[in-house]
């Protein structure tokens, strides 16, 4: 007759433990709404914007000579971590005498660009046609992707050949007149990649870096809750660890350390999630089409497509896209033997970049 209360409790206890815990896994996968700019609590709007068809906004930059007196016009797509306040450390020299016209612009979820709950490779080529007809900002341009804003000149390139995988807007790629894949990207599940080759460059990373990469590709439901526990480290790149830089990165780094960039603070101020963790996402997910479903998208040379890669990059490693150039052999691939991941910030890669781009 004693042990029979306690006996009665337990079920009870057990069902409360199973919500509470249901509970807490609920909240600790959920991620918070954005914080969405110009919203009652979101931060204040503070750049120009344009309005997208589907009611987004996205803020852009705009630099080097006037959009009308330009030569060459070139839309620039940030990395990771990063916004349309990246500086380019061309000269103004250079700028002037090439005639270029900048055109910076935050992708969705950063800086003061809407964030987009249907983000896909896709969609992120879409938002660059969007943004470069309501600028109109002419006939042709070019675009430099860097790292892993690299990833939607892949699904231009896809456009330009007109696959059947998208629905509409083929046309307007057309517009397309040279672009720049910057230490591009590498999704490590690739289909075109040998399993050799994608798992001996895979094993490269960090062992932090693997397992979130993993997380994202098998399981992105589990995102928010791997970058957010405790537990176990996350994302090298976002605790600090300065093993994931090359020699010649930690020099620029140093630099900007000494002089920081304007507008770095708004990079995640609409929300981690919808910033960094969802570019993560996505871009480690399933492909809609696979790289070796390009081809030459200038045929009669009326343009050109480079890779830039750095020898020494340790974020990205350079086997894989040397390989996808050897594949590609119309992709004019240039690897600097001394420079990292962040080869573009140097002033003379910068400039070289810029130069074959619009004048091969």
């Amino acid at each position: 007759m004693v042990f029979f209360p306690f006996a009665a409790m337990i079920a009870p206890i057990a069902v409360a433990l199973t919500v509470g815990l249901l509970g807490w896994t609920y909240r600790a996968l959920k991620p918070p709404p954005p914080k969405i700019c110009g919203s009652p609590d979101g931060p204040p709007v503070t750049s120009p914007r344009i309005k997208l068809s589907d009611g987004r906004h996205l803020a852009y930059r705009e630099a080097g000579v006037p959009r009308e007196e330009a030569k060459y016009k070139i839309v620039v797509i940030h990395g990771f971590s990063s916004s349309k306040d990246v500086n380019l450390p061309a000269s103004e020299e250079l700028v002037e005498e090439l005639r270029i016209y900048f055109l910076f612009f935050d992708r969705s979820g950063y800086g003061d660009s809407d964030p987009n709950p249907s983000r896909s490779v896709k969609s992120e080529a879409y938002d660059v046609q969007e943004l470069a007809d309501k600028l109109q900002i002419g006939s042709k341009f070019y675009v430099i992707g860097i790292s892993m804003g690299a990833y939607p000149n892949s699904c231009f390139l896809i456009l330009l050949n007109g696959r059947s995988y998208f629905c509409n807007g083929f046309s307007h790629f057309y517009r397309l007149a040279g672009a720049s894949l910057v230490v591009p990207f590498v999704n490590y599940w690739w289909p075109c990649l040998p399993a050799n080759l994608s798992n001996d460059a895979f094993s490269r990373l960090l062992a932090q870096d693997q397992w979130s990469f993993r997380v994202a590709h098998y399981t992105p439901w589990l995102f928010y809750w791997w970058m957010s526990q405790k537990w176990f480290p996350s994302l090298s790149i976002l605790a600090g660890n300065m093993a994931i830089f090359s020699q010649s990165d930690l020099e620029i780094l140093k630099k900007w350390s000494e002089a920081p960039s304007v507008g770095q603070e708004k990079i995640q101020q609409q929300g981690v999630y919808e910033s960094l963790h969802r570019d993560i996402m996505v871009s480690y997910g399933k492909w809609e089409f696979d790289l070796m479903d390009l081809i030459n998208p200038f045929p009669n040379n009326e343009g050109s497509v480079h890779i830039w890669q750095g020898y020494e990059d340790r974020i990205i490693p350079f086997q894989v896209n040397r390989y996808l150039s050897e594949k590609l052999p119309w992709i004019h691939y240039h690897e600097v033997p001394d420079a990292g991941h962040l080869l573009i910030f140097e002033s003379k890669n910068c400039e070289a970049v810029l130069r074959e781009l619009v004048q091969r």
